[in-house]
């Protein structure tokens, strides 16, 4: 399938985050957050060759999304990527080969230009990423407090979003977790609720838009109805022609595909 690319995530909630975006001239991961064995399980349950496999791209250094990154980037000899700041909290040595990225500023790798973007995030310089071959677009943004007005800017006009839909605001205050940590998540370094990414959603809608794969769902405090109900009513009736999902801990989403 010479001019599709495929985007699945692979796994994505509180326990352990990683997508797979799969192109004509190579496959990449955006974090590793399961072990390499499950991930690579996983990886074979798509069908996704492990020797397309170009490189790792870290968001940042939580170990959600780190957790398989030593191992399965020396197993398969995978370069990682991500800025200084985060190869450096998540404790990367020589033995795994790395590249340092700034937000900003393109790399190329598996025929993507890929642009990292900041993110306002409790963790050490994190980012998302824009992937674009040709005229297609992928944003990814998960794990944030708030969309800045550099966050909107990256991902506007994109043919594919893989955006942050973490809690439901009601489930969070009448659930569990302790106070300090409930401020936590709502506060502009933590995540974004099911209210705040369909609003983001509603402003990013545009012709070109394909496919939306909500990320990051809290099991506790958040359940896949209610953040699809949410991000379907910012898309508005029949979802405008926008297939949209919610990624779970327990399997990879179907492979989403754009034509290049």
């Amino acid at each position: 399938m010479k001019n599709l690319i495929g985007v699945s995530a692979l796994a994505s909630g509180s326990k352990g985050n990683s997508i797979l975006i799969d192109g004509p001239d190579g496959s990449l991961i955006v974090d590793a957050g399961l072990s390499a064995r499950e991930i690579t399980r996983r990886l074979e349950v798509m069908g996704a060759p492990l020797d397309r496999l170009s490189g790792i791209l870290v968001t940042h250094d939580h170990s959600d999304h780190l957790r398989g990154v030593r191992v399965l980037a020396k197993r398969l000899g995978l370069t990682v990527y991500g800025t200084a700041d985060t190869l450096k909290a998540a404790g990367l040595d020589g033995e795994t080969p790395l590249e340092v990225v700034r937000s900003g500023v393109d790399f190329e790798v598996a025929g993507f230009t890929v642009r990292p973007f900041s993110l306002p995030h409790d963790a050490e310089d994190p980012v998302g990423y824009l992937l674009a071959m040709g005229t297609v677009k992928i944003g990814i943004a998960t794990d944030l407090g708030c969309a800045t007005a550099l966050v909107r800017r990256r991902l506007a006009g994109c043919d594919m979003l893989i955006l942050e839909s973490n809690y439901e605001e009601k489930m969070l205050l009448q659930g569990p977790y302790p106070w300090f940590l409930k401020q936590r998540i709502q506060g502009r370094m933590g995540h974004l609720s099911n209210e705040d990414s369909s609003q983001i959603l509603g402003e990013l809608l545009h012709p070109g838009l394909q496919s939306v794969i909500l990320a990051h769902l809290s099991e506790v405090n958040n359940c896949p109805g209610a953040a699809l109900e949410r991000a379907e009513g910012a898309v508005g009736g029949r979802n405008n022609g926008v297939r949209i999902t919610a990624a779970s801990m327990a399997e990879p989403t179907e492979m989403f595909y754009i034509e290049k």
